[in-house]
């Protein structure tokens, strides 16, 4: 899933004061946890600038963007270490070789043990960074889910997305009635009234830069 901040000036970023949580490093690849609240890459002005990518740089140099999370979804993030990791990973993400898992908690108790998504999304404009569902000009989005277990009137799902488009998982969610906790974009009322966004991206399969071994890395959800 892509990256967005809120683009209100006023926007109140207090990232959380964190060490860097590595799960995995080598000649090639660094692969970290990411809390939920801080942004993946810097955002427009002084105030958004401390962001995950800046803080590997510190520890890892030449680390490199291959892919990013939303602000408030926490989870399983690579950066290359070279210019060929880069491409290597960035292709693999774009012809969508590698394998995403993610964990959330959603409003509602889903009936059915599992569900496939199939709808369109693009940018809201007039409510930038939102995205909504449009038949007509929105980009294929596919989202597979799979309910754990029902939970005080919430639900936890596993939820196996097919395309990267930006919110795919949020807005696909909200859109069959079943809003992540916390979601402050696409919740409302008492879904929305929790301290985090309850989404965390669990594992990430990939297949290494350097001779092509299949990598599975993995960070259990904190709620």
């Amino acid at each position: 899933m892509t990256q967005a901040a809120d683009p209100n000036p006023a926007f109140d970023y207090r990232p959380p004061d964190l060490p860097l949580d590595i799960i995995h490093a080598d000649d090639e690849i660094v692969v970290v946890n990411k809390p939920s609240g801080l942004l993946s890459v810097p955002g427009r002005g002084e105030h958004l600038s401390d962001c995950l990518m800046s803080r590997i740089k510190s520890a890892f140099p030449t680390a490199l963007l291959v892919h990013r999370l939303d602000m408030d979804t926490s989870g399983v993030m690579v950066f290359a270490l070279t210019p060929h990791a880069q491409r290597h990973l960035g292709l693999q993400f774009e012809k969508r070789q590698t394998k995403k898992t993610y964990v959330a908690r959603v409003w509602g108790e889903m009936a059915e043990a599992t569900g496939h998504v199939d709808l369109p999304l693009c940018v809201d404009w007039p409510n930038r960074p939102r995205q909504h569902v449009d038949r007509e000009n929105g980009k294929p989005a596919q989202t597979d889910w799979r309910r754990v277990r029902i939970e005080d009137g919430t639900t936890r799902v596993r939820l196996m997305p097919k395309t990267g488009r930006s919110h795919q998982l949020r807005v696909h969610m909200k859109e069959i009635g079943h809003p992540i906790l916390g979601d402050p974009f696409y919740a409302e009322g008492p879904a929305r009234d929790f301290p985090r966004l309850m989404l965390h991206s669990e594992s990430l399969k990939l297949r290494h830069p350097n001779g092509g071994a299949g990598m599975l890395f993995r960070a259990p959800a904190p709620f």
